[in-house]
């Protein structure tokens, strides 16, 4: 009895996880996928293969190692995406973009420099780069709220009472609210075509300058900013020591090796890692990994799904799936914005980032993430310069 109750919280609490992390931001990656130009086919199987890859990672890994060594798509990369929308040479484009994001990853694993160089990015730049990123997709909830309210207000008022009541289950309870609200419309909820099981669809990737400014530059700053390093953290914060090094190599060469077939980035998981390695999961820290594993498991099963998940996609109005995406977002861009602007110094080249990437501009066909960084950096250099100049001189 005693073993099955060792058991059952580890399992529990991986099943949370898998279930909350998949149900919480699986919209945001198909609406990313879809906004740089695959078809429902590619979107599906991207869906499918970063499942597969976030979870044999975790499978493979928290059993080598006896860690919570959780894994997951990157969220933010996928509103990147959003922002970024259609590129020069299409979604062959995109797809030559998530693989040298994924190559970048791997190298950042091997070669320690490069990790050096990305840690020399200010971090209030890097969150404002995020934040800027994320603005537009946030916005969608306040848009629909006005030109689709029959549709978009239930679902924000379900978002909004699971927000105060039951957080973890908010996003999942207003991606429930959605498909409630779409049945009962009078044109009801169409769901032809979608098959039982998922297919793989395979592009030969392209290579164009502004994709690789666009998307596989601050895709892969992004995901160490904003998930590696945090996933990191976890981690370290829960007492572990885990090798980071050789996650970023797994989940760098996953991401290239899947990304002719739309895996567009899988990475250290950075929320729903504290669920597998937390003490809920279970008191002895030893035991946590199994979590982790079952966590892993089930990603690969949720996986399967992929093809009724998108076919949800493409049957609901494009602005409905927006505000669920921006909902699930709301609390990464207000943790973003706080800590662009949490110090005084920076703070002027943070705010530079941000309003650049949130204006959604493109010059020399690069999209403005690129733009954002390359400003704020400037912003900041010349700031620099300022201060070393009207340093006093020591003698």
């Amino acid at each position: 009895m005693k073993r099955v109750e060792d058991l059952g919280r580890p399992l529990s609490a991986g099943l949370v996880t898998a279930v909350v992390g998949f149900a919480s931001s699986f919209v945001v990656v198909l609406t990313g996928l879809r906004s740089v130009g695959a078809d429902r086919d590619q979107a599906e199987s991207g869906l499918l293969l970063l499942c597969v890859a976030m979870g044999g990672l975790a499978v493979v890994l928290g059993l080598r190692y006896r860690q919570p060594l959780s894994f997951a798509w990157s969220t933010p990369g996928a509103a990147l995406l959003i922002s970024a929308g259609l590129q020069t040479g299409g979604y062959p484009a995109a797809v030559g973009a998530f693989l040298i994001s994924g190559l970048l990853i791997a190298l950042t694993g091997l070669w320690a420099p490069l990790g050096r160089l990305i840690a020399a990015i200010p971090g209030p730049l890097a969150t404002a780069l995020l934040a800027g990123v994320l603005l537009p997709l946030c916005l969608a909830p306040v848009h629909a709220a006005v030109k689709l309210p029959a549709l978009a207000l239930p679902v924000i008022a379900v978002w909004a009472l699971l927000t105060r009541f039951a957080r973890r289950w908010a996003t999942p309870g207003a991606l429930v609210a959605t498909v409630v609200v779409l049945v009962l419309r009078p044109a009801g909820l169409s769901m032809a075509g979608a098959g039982l099981l998922p297919s793989l669809t395979f592009t030969a990737p392209a290579f164009h300058l502004g994709a690789v400014a666009g998307i596989a530059l601050p895709l892969y700053v992004i995901t160490m900013a904003a998930q590696n390093v945090p996933g990191l953290a976890v981690l370290t914060h829960f007492g572990y020591r885990p090798p980071f090094r050789t996650a970023l190599l797994g989940s760098g060469l996953a991401t290239a090796a899947g990304a002719v077939g739309g895996a567009y980035m899988v990475n250290l998981a950075a929320i729903t890692a504290a669920l597998a390695a937390g003490p809920d999961a279970h008191p002895d820290r030893s035991r946590r990994w199994i979590a982790s594993v079952t966590a892993g498991a089930l990603y690969i099963v949720l996986g399967l799904s992929a093809g009724v998940s998108t076919a949800l996609l493409v049957a609901a109005p494009p602005l409905l799936i927006e505000t669920v995406a921006g909902l699930a977002l709301l609390g990464t861009l207000g943790s973003a914005l706080g800590a662009a602007v949490a110090e005084e110094k920076g703070r002027e080249a943070a705010v530079v980032t941000f309003v650049v990437t949130a204006s959604g501009v493109s010059a020399l066909g690069i999209g403005s993430p690129f733009w954002g960084l390359v400003a704020g950096l400037a912003f900041y250099a010349l700031g620099l310069e300022r201060v070393i100049r009207h340093r006093p001189a020591t003698s």
